[in-house]
């Protein structure tokens, strides 16, 4: 299992309570394949640039299209444009691979993330990503509570450590609050755009 697999999974099953919007999960999926890169010591970070560290090989094929995503010749590129860049449509590929390797179910109810009317089916994989929700773990928390999965904390959180980790879930945070701010642009400059056209 990755952290990547864990957070869709997850925001399938939370689908029906709260459905995290497909560029924020997006975003989120890029930030959690970061973490599996570092965690599997295919990259490292200088700062926020991500400096290609190993080839290990993956068992899962979206992870390791991550890794042979990543720049190898300098100018490396940084945390924030890898989650754009490696982020576009990342929540629909995710879908599709579940269902492609057979690991989603019927159900009745609303279709979550586009994918018709699905659950994820019971599996040890499933299984493995409802006890990691449960149990809070930090890394795949912070990640849905970015995508939309949860309710950010009344009281301002502390700042995420200054290690790899916290840096990308730090990116992760601030790439979230920019969508937001593009979409709310964007709203704003349409509202306009039609008030000129409605004028008299």
């Amino acid at each position: 299992m990755t952290t990547a697999r864990d957070l869709i999974i997850t925001a399938m099953d939370e689908a029906e309570r709260r459905e995290a919007g497909q560029g924020e999960l997006s975003l989120a999926l890029a930030g959690a394949e970061l973490v599996d890169l570092l965690a599997a010591s295919a990259v490292t970070l200088d700062g926020d640039a991500i400096v290609p560290a190993g080839t290990p090989a993956f068992d899962d094929p979206l992870l390791e299209q991550a890794a042979a995503a990543v720049v190898r010749q300098k100018p490396y590129e940084s945390v924030e444009y890898w989650l754009w860049r490696r982020g576009r449509d990342l929540a629909a590929a995710y879908a599709a691979a579940l269902a492609e390797e057979g690991s989603l179910a019927h159900r009745r109810g609303r279709s979550p993330l586009g994918t018709g009317r699905v659950a994820v089916a019971d599996s040890a994989d499933h299984r493995a990503a409802r006890d990691r929700w449960a149990a809070h773990e930090p890394v795949l928390t912070a990640l849905a509570t970015s995508a939309g999965l949860r309710d950010k904390p009344d009281d301002e959180p502390p700042a995420p450590p200054r290690d790899p980790v916290g840096i990308v879930l730090a990116a992760v945070e601030d790439a979230v609050t920019e969508l937001e701010a593009v979409r709310q642009r964007r709203a704003i400059e349409q509202a306009a755009y039609d008030n000129i056209w409605r004028a008299p």
